[in-house]
């Protein structure tokens, strides 16, 4: 089975058995994946995409054997009307005139599901990449507005985050720098110790 998302073999078996005994304890997927993230150090978001990136490969024969007799199956997403495209593009809009952040406004539109606020927020950005026109014309429809002060908030949110993955993007190149650097040297230092031996 080829790697999705960076999981090998014995991962994609070992969330697989963790969603089945889960699911046995009555446990919601939201709960499941959590607590699979927590056991393994995953981002929670990594770990659903993975689960629902593997339930769809189910054409893969590693995939069809893994998931064999397991009852796991990707629910076939219905798509969003017109008209439930915008009732929850405006709702997600009066949260954000309220100060809320895009997230935390799917995670409460969704009432928790994961796989719905992930579908909810996909949809909102789909829209404003595609359709920014859509989103003014909602926003005018419902009076919802964003006076200088928002604004300026917004930006210095986004200035502050381009920081702050700045930053950290800088210390993370540090750091690999640092053991490429240290990898090189014990290179070095065995290939001397295999010369010196062969002498």
């Amino acid at each position: 089975m080829e790697k999705i998302n960076g999981y090998t073999k014995e991962e994609a078996e070992s969330l697989v058995k963790f969603v089945c005994e889960g699911k046995v304890q009555g446990k919601t997927l939201t709960r499941i994946f959590d607590e699979y993230a927590q056991k393994v150090g995953r981002a929670k978001g990594s770990v659903r995409n993975y689960y629902y990136a593997l339930l769809k490969s189910g054409d893969n024969e590693e995939v069809k054997r893994l998931l064999q007799g397991t009852n796991l199956k990707a629910e076939e997403s219905k798509p969003f009307t017109d008209e439930e495209t915008d009732k929850i593009l405006k709702a997600i809009l009066l949260a954000k005139s309220k100060g809320v952040s895009v997230r935390r406004a799917v995670l409460n539109l969704s009432g928790g599901d994961d796989k719905l606020m992930l579908r909810y927020q996909n949809k909102y950005r789909n829209v404003m990449a595609k359709q920014p026109q859509r989103i003014e014309k909602l926003m005018k429809e419902a009076g919802y507005t964003i006076d200088d002060d928002g604004k300026k908030a917004i930006e210095e949110k986004i200035n502050s985050l381009y920081d702050e993955l700045n930053a950290g993007l800088k210390a993370e190149n540090k750091r690999l720098t640092a053991v490429v650097k240290k990898l090189m040297d014990e290179n070095f230092l065995l290939r001397l110790q295999v010369k010196n031996l062969q002498s």
